[in-house]
């Protein structure tokens, strides 16, 4: 039978983090279990993605509220307290709360949370238990350290933008904010690894994670591709670089993905199309030799694949067993049977009323996740939480 509370029951989590990849983190943490407390600031009317909109949730007499859809994206299962760090008695509640805690996560500039006595080389003299996550746009160290970072300028600094987008088009970003998710997703990695450290030996310790250095790091085969061969990747739109065919393809009505990769899928493929003569032909036969013809190689499939419909060719490649697949449009995704089944699309009940959400992939057998609390409006945890004993408690 599973366990309702999840994994981290029990794990508290103190959240100084704002934006995307702090808090998407933090909401991953809080999916599994922990119980988060996110630190908002009163000056500014908290996390700036509440401001990041349209789209906001209305409540019933259509009065906006401060629930932007981004800032919904990554903060559910969280408390909001407002404290003004830069004073003395905000100060004072953070140290309150961090000696409850067992993470913090921040991800404010270099040497910044230093002037208030709330960096690590400090809060890890009381707390020496703790495990503190910093995360900035290029790290702690190294000659960009003060250099403010956000996704974009992680994403053109890191590479991914020169390998994104049309060949004859500029450089171009990730439709959404990729690294700073895939930060957060670094970050949770190290903080459970840090937590497993703690628990065995009762040592915390600093975790110092950039956008850059996990963008960097998710480079994977492009990257690794130019150590080896100190060739520079070129954008190649939708195709891939060691693949063909890989790529979209227009269709009659619309667009297809095509994966082939292997050699045998590639001899059915042809035989759908109706060329069966090239997976004899010497120029793409293999996967190397149909790497050297790429452009020869779609110079007559895309006009060949462009006489189907869409749905004729995912039936009829599916059934040879060549992986294909729709490009659906977002409409379309959320109305699949697939993410129904997968409850990739939750709804919450929030205090400004209902809102739909993007639920958690991981599926575990025995602690799944849970969703105990809608992402909260602008201090709405502030007075309980600072009164309360234990902080922390749900």
């Amino acid at each position: 039978m599973a366990v309702s509370e999840g994994p981290l029951k029990g794990v508290k989590v103190l959240d100084l983090s704002r934006i995307l990849a702090g808090p998407t983190c933090t909401q991953l943490l809080g999916d599994l279990g922990a119980s988060v407390i996110k630190i908002e600031n009163p000056a500014t009317g908290g996390d700036d993605t509440r401001q990041w909109g349209p789209p906001y949730v209305e409540d019933a007499d259509g009065n906006r509220s401060d629930l932007s859809a981004y800032f919904m994206s990554t903060n559910r299962n969280k408390k909001s307290v407002a404290i003004d760090i830069t004073t003395a008695e905000g100060q004072a509640q953070i140290k309150r709360l961090a000696s409850h805690a067992d993470i913090l996560v921040e991800n404010f500039k270099p040497g910044c949370l230093a002037k208030y006595g709330l960096d690590y080389a400090t809060l890890s003299q009381e707390f020496p238990s703790l495990v503190y996550c910093s995360i900035s746009g290029y790290g702690q160290t190294g000659p960009n350290a003060s250099k403010p970072g956000y996704d974009l300028m992680a994403q053109g600094y890191g590479g991914i933008m020169s390998l994104t987008g049309d060949p004859e088009g500029a450089p171009m970003k990730v439709g959404v904010g990729i690294s700073d998710v895939m930060c957060g997703m670094y970050a949770t990695v190290g903080i459970l690894a840090a937590l497993r450290h703690r628990d065995q030996n009762g040592e915390g310790q600093q975790i110092d994670l950039s956008l850059v250095d996990t963008q960097v790091s998710w480079l994977i085969n492009e990257g690794v591709n130019y150590l080896t061969s100190g060739e520079v990747p070129q954008r190649r739109g939708n195709g891939h670089p060691n693949i063909v065919p890989y790529d979209v393809y227009e269709t009659a009505d619309g667009h297809v993905i095509l994966a082939v990769g292997n050699d045998g899928q590639f001899r059915r493929f042809c035989d759908f199309i109706g060329h069966p003569e090239l997976a004899d032909d010497p120029r793409f036969a293999t996967n190397p030799a149909r790497l050297e013809n790429r452009d020869a190689l779609n110079a007559v499939l895309r006009p060949a694949v462009r006489t189907y419909a869409t749905a004729m060719v995912i039936a009829e490649l599916e059934t040879r067993k060549v992986p294909v697949g729709p490009v659906q449009t977002l409409d379309q995704v959320f109305a699949t049977d697939q993410v129904a089944a997968r409850q990739m699309q939750i709804a919450m009940r929030a205090a400004p009323g209902e809102v739909q959400l993007i639920g958690n992939p991981l599926k575990l057998s025995r602690t799944p996740v849970t969703y105990r609390s809608a992402p909260p409006v602008f201090g709405a945890d502030t007075q309980s939480v600072l009164d309360a004993e234990n902080p922390f408690e749900d």
